[in-house]
Order: C-alpha cells, then structure tokens, then sequence
C-alpha cells in the first residue's frame, strides 16, 4: 500500500511539475507576443517625417510679390483670346485637313495646359516654381484623356494615330532577344567579349539614372530594392510573352540588379543624406548683394524649398501594409506597362515617346509619393491627392490598353513551374499579413492570469481568468455573474482537494 501511495504521490508531483512548467511557458509566449505587439503600435504612434500642424509649407518664396510668382490669370486670358482672334479673324486659312487637324489638336492642348498653370492649385512641391507642377497635373489630364481615347479605338486604327505625331510610327518592329548565348567569355568567337559588349548600352544608363530617381521619389532604399528585385522576377516570368525579357542570368543579376538599379540605388542613397543635412535656409535674390551669391541663389532654385524624410513604417500598422503592398504593384505595372506599350502600338525603344512618358511617370509619381505619405501619416488629412487619382487612372488605363491590343500575347498561360511559384509567393504573403495583423493584434490575444499563490493539491490551481462584478466577456456574458455563481462549487473542490491531500499525508505517516 505504501509503495502504491507513493507511486502515486511521485505522479502527482510529476503533473504538478509538468503543468507548472506548461503555465510558466504559455506565460512567457504571451509576455513576448505582448511585448512585440507593443512595439508595433509604438511604432505607428511616431511622427517619422513631418509635424503636419506646426509647419505649412507656404506657395510664396522670399522673392515674393515679384512677378513670376503673381498668376497673371487676367494676362494670359488676354493672350489666349488674341490668339484665337488671330486665327479666327487674321489669319488666311490652309486647305489642308491633316495640317489643320493637327494645329488645331496642338492649339487645344496648349490652351488646356495654359488654363492648368494659371488657375489650377497648387501641389505640394514649391520649386523651381509651383506653375510647373501645375503644368505636370494639367497634362497628366490630357494624357489620360487621350488613353481614354486610344482605348475605345482598335489597335489599326490607333496606331494610325500615332503616325499624326510621327510618319514613322505605326509600323511593326522586331522584338529584341537579349538571351540566346549566355556565355560570358566565348572562345569559338573572334571577340569573345562579345555577349557583354551586346548587352552594354544606352539602356544601362537609363536604369542607373531610373532607379536614383526612384531612390529619390520614394525616399526609402528598401522599396526601391523590392521593385527592383520583383520586376526581374516579373521578366523571367514573362519572357514567354516578350521576347525583350528573355535575358541571361548574369545580365538580370549582375549587369541589372547589381551594377546599375544597385548603383543608383546607392547614389540616390547618398543623394537622400545630402538633402536631409542640407540647410534650408531662403533669401530673397535682390537681398543678396554679390553676384556670386545670386547665381548660388539662382541655380538653389531648382533644389527642394524643404525636406520631408518618408518613414513609411510598413509593419506599424495594417492600412500602411496595405499601402505599401499596392504602391509597389501600381509601380511594377507601370514599369511593365512601358514595354507592353511600345509592343501593342509599335512603338520603338529609342523613340522619343518613351523618356517622355517616363519623364511625366517620374514627376507624376514624384508628386503622388508625396500626397500619399502625407495621408497615410498625416491624421488630419483624410482623402487621396488629386495627383495620386490621377496617376492610378493612367496606369489602369495603360494597363487596359496593353490588354485589349495585345489580348494574345497577354493571355499566353503561364508555365505551370512559375504560376506555381507565384501562387505559393502570394500565399505566404497572405499568411504573413494574417498572421502579423490579425493573430497579433491586442484584442485577440487571451488576457494574462493574474499571479495566484498556489496552495494544496493543483485541484486548486486557477486555471481561467477570475473577473470582476460587471465585466463582459467577448461572447456578452458577465464573467463576474458566472464567477459569483460558481463560487461554491470552487470552494467545495478546494476543500476536497485539501480533505484528500490531508489523508494522503495520515497515511504516509501511519
């Protein structure tokens, strides 16, 4: 009987000592969930950049009231209706459509950029003057109202149209394929550097010179560096569809990623320091009294009247993952955008039109960046930018265009190796934003037990939350109704708990 005693007091210690280790770890998980969750959340509670209440960037400069910063709108509606007397009344007419036509297109544009600088509002950016990115705005109108256009339109048809702006438009051109023989040094060859010097071009620098702007634009290297690593990706998942993307490895991962978006990456890095230590500090031209001084002043123009540091804060907050995660897929669908463009309306690389558009795609996302800091950081500020409205229709747009003109090219399946490879990407991207913003947020994690002093057997051991009269539960019930309740049958179970522990102990000594 002793033996038997004994055995089972060794197994209740066992599980007294097994339990207490389990409790002791769950306490310890919860105290570190809590721990991180709180960082999060004081995370989200930093003002990274900007102290929006105190500082409003004003639309005049120290210069001001002199007369390039007056709007002159009384002037230039003058001007615009002389012009249109002239034509009308002065002017002999032409005989010729296609001459009128597009005289009369360029007119209206030039009216309707000429109304945006004069009467629109001003964006955010003050220099080098507040008119040029009102001119900005204004055309990014323009230009989605043509897209609007070229989309009700078939792709004969609008290609023709381009020959308007170019005769040597609208004719097909031969897909470049920067894959093929892959080998850096190639003997059978009479240069055997020859696949590098292939593949050093103009477009190199325009990737350097691209990815520093973007540094810029987005303030933040790490975003940068996701774009440029996704798109690549995006190249060797769509290189069945363009042959452009079909590209050897070294030429993604060394010549692309590393050497020149990594290079301008850097550039703009150190671009960013250099802005943020920078004094910004304005006099006005006439008060300067050298000459020295004025062209120092003069070409300080076209620098940042002030500087905001984006800390876009990703993990702070659900609605700024949300956003992070779209701002880089609207950026990835512009870059791709640029070469299903030049594919569907035959369009070729060197070609004018392509720095243009993406000159415009620069200042325009320049300015959306800016508005869209502002309202994920800014708590008074509560509705998107008129140029982030902007910006997202023009990229849709383009987007819709490349697959109504391009609809067999776009719908070429993707192999099955990579469509798998993207399903189990978004997956985990799924998985990561439910688990960080959903299983970790305050509200869902259980309350902590309060520290109870165990007394007797582990009958008597608390194993739920005690609460207080009137508390509610997540269900609505009163926990301390249902505590009150139970009382007695509590205190009949620790009674017996210690009536049986006693016993146990008689018999040990009997």
């Amino acid at each position: 009987m002793e033996v038997v005693d004994g055995a089972m007091q060794a197994v209740d210690g066992a599980i007294d000592n097994a339990k207490n280790a389990m409790d002791n770890a769950i306490h310890r998980i919860k105290k570190e969930v809590k721990l991180q969750k709180m960082k999060s959340d004081s995370m989200c509670r930093l003002k990274t950049a900007h102290n929006w209440q105190e500082v409003k960037e004003n639309v005049e400069d120290p210069d001001a009231p002199s007369y390039f910063w007056r709007a002159h709108t009384v002037t230039v509606l003058l001007v615009l209706i002389c012009c249109l007397v002239y034509t009308a009344l002065i002017e002999n007419p032409v005989n010729d459509s296609i001459y009128n036509a597009k005289r009369g297109f360029m007119a209206a544009l030039f009216f309707w950029v000429t109304l945006g600088m004069t009467i629109m509002p001003d964006g955010p950016f003050l220099r080098p003057h507040p008119a040029l990115w009102r001119f900005t705005f204004a055309f990014g109108v323009f230009y989605e109202l043509l897209l609007i256009y070229i989309l009700f339109q078939t792709p004969v048809d609008a290609r023709k149209l381009l020959k308007y702006i170019d005769g040597d438009l609208g004719e097909p051109i031969p897909e470049k394929d920067y894959g093929g023989n892959c080998r850096l040094y190639d003997g059978d060859n009479e240069d055997p550097w020859h696949n590098i010097k292939d593949k050093v071009d103009i477009f190199m620098v325009a990737h350097l010179a691209g990815y520093w702007c973007k540094t810029i634009i987005f303030r933040d290297w790490w975003l940068t560096t996701v774009i440029s690593i996704m798109f690549e990706f995006l190249e060797y998942s769509l290189e069945h569809q363009l042959p452009n993307f079909s590209e050897c490895w070294w030429d993604h991962w060394i010549l692309d990623v590393v050497i020149c978006n990594g290079g301008g990456t850097i550039l703009g890095v150190y671009t960013l320091r250099w802005l943020s230590m920078k004094t910004y500090y304005w006099r006005g031209l006439y008060e300067i009294p050298t000459y020295r001084g004025k062209i120092k002043r003069f070409f300080g123009q076209f620098s940042p009247h002030g500087w905001i540091e984006f800390t876009w804060n990703p993990l702070s907050s659900f609605e700024r993952w949300i956003a992070i995660v779209c701002i880089t897929i609207v950026f990835l669908i512009a870059e791709l955008n640029t070469f299903y463009l030049k594919f569907v309306l035959w369009i070729p690389p060197n070609h004018i039109l392509n720095p243009v558009r993406l000159l415009f795609i620069l200042l325009w996302g320049a300015v959306s960046l800016r508005e869209t800091f502002q309202l994920l950081d800014d708590p008074n500020c509560d509705r998107l930018g008129r140029q982030s409205w902007v910006m997202i229709a023009i990229v849709v747009t383009e987007l819709l265009i490349c697959i109504k003109f391009g609809w067999s090219t776009i719908t070429k399946p993707l192999p099955r190796h990579i469509a798998l490879w993207w399903v189990l990407g978004a997956a985990l991207l799924l998985l990561y934003t439910v688990v960080k913003f959903y299983l970790l947020k305050p509200y869902y994690i259980p309350r902590p037990e309060k520290e109870n002093i165990r007394m007797g057997s582990p009958i008597n051991t608390p194993t739920k939350h005690k609460g207080l009269p009137g508390e509610v539960d997540g269900d609505g019930h009163d926990v301390g109704e249902d505590n009150t309740e139970q009382a007695g049958d509590k205190n009949s179970l620790s009674q017996a708990g210690l009536f049986t522990n006693q016993l146990r102990e008689d018999k040990k000594d009997l």
